[in-house]
């Protein structure tokens, strides 16, 4: 059995596991991601990210480490090129890690972890060509196609959420406008709950009762709504169940994947998301055969993803007697 070290560096938390070679968590580490506030942000994630490392790695049999990050990953899969939530510019955070544990190690785009994961132990594992979605507070991706990962000539491969879904739409951060997780992200389901609420208070009350204003409904609240049957909060949710089906016929036209994996907190609903989805992803495509088009699965590794993936990818890569190391 051959192991290895995951580490997820999260926006609250950073996540570490030792994982053997089946995908079985054999034990995890857990720390605060460091506060963002702080002058000396950048460097605490580091050390934490080497703290966890060397806690999981000392006294095992770990071949190699890998950490996924939210951020933008350089082709060498060593360095991170930016990650404006840590602060990090062309981190070498690879060759950081191999000082302090002795291990080989590699970095890789949260997203494209996550992915991996399903591909090979979750829901994916089933399909050679998946596209992994995660409905968050905005939407991530990544293409694993033709059993590979695919990371793009820069390493930005799949990042859906920045494609335009309605021209001239709604301003995203990102400077552009109609960008898909402004209609389809726990962001839209909050938005259109409020707008829903204030339409209709007197069909609000379960939200009301939660959140005690309009302006204080959260994604918690209208799940939570929408699981014990309040109508307004469902309603919600089948309306960024529409955009997201929308959006994912289009990549249906482009990359005639096997399946679209679905994760993310939003994604936790289940059907409440996914049945308005799979309704919509049918309808946009009319001149595909029933058969052909691609089921919505939801992810089956939880927040354990990207801890799982990053430390298969990490084995996968690690040099190994007659073998030849993965570009």
């Amino acid at each position: 059995m051959s192991l290895a070290v995951g580490i997820d560096v999260g926006g609250t938390k950073v996540l570490g596991a030792l994982v053997a070679d089946d995908g079985t968590v054999l034990r995890e580490e857990h720390r605060p991601t460091p506060p963002q506030d702080s002058s000396d942000a950048a460097r605490a994630a580091v050390r934490t990210i080497v703290d966890v490392a060397r806690a999981l790695a000392e006294g095992s049999s770990a071949a190699a480490v890998g950490v996924a990050v939210a951020g933008r990953v350089e082709p060498d899969r060593r360095h991170v090129g930016s990650a404006a939530n840590l602060g990090w510019d062309h981190e070498p955070l690879a060759e950081i890690v191999e000082d302090a544990t002795g291990l080989p190690a590699v970095v890789e785009n949260d997203a494209n972890a996550a992915a991996w994961a399903e591909h090979r132990f979750g829901s994916g594992a089933r399909y050679d060509d998946v596209v992994m979605v995660t409905v968050g507070t905005g939407i991530g991706g990544a293409l694993v196609l033709g059993g590979r990962l695919v990371r793009g000539a820069s390493g930005s491969a799949g990042e859906i959420g920045h494609a335009v879904h309605v021209l001239g739409g709604l301003p995203c951060g990102c400077g552009r406008r109609g960008c898909f997780e402004q209609y389809a992200s726990g962001r839209a389901l909050v938005r259109e709950a409020r707008r829903l609420a204030m339409e209709r208070p007197a069909e609000a009350g379960a939200l009301f009762e939660r959140a005690g204003a309009v302006e204080a409904i959260s994604g918690p609240d209208v799940s939570a709504a929408a699981m014990a049957g309040d109508s307004l909060a469902r309603s919600a949710f089948a309306l960024v169940g529409e955009h997201l089906g929308r959006g994912l016929a289009d990549l249906a036209e482009v990359l005639d994947p096997h399946a679209f994996v679905v994760g993310g907190g939003v994604a936790e609903a289940g059907d409440l998301l996914l049945g308005p989805a799979r309704a919509a992803l049918s309808r946009e495509l009319p001149d595909w055969s029933p058969s052909d088009v691609p089921p919505l699965v939801a992810a089956a590794l939880g927040n354990r993803a990207g801890a799982i993936g990053a430390a298969d990818l990490a084995r996968e890569a690690s040099p190994r007697p007659g073998r030849p190391t993965l570009a």
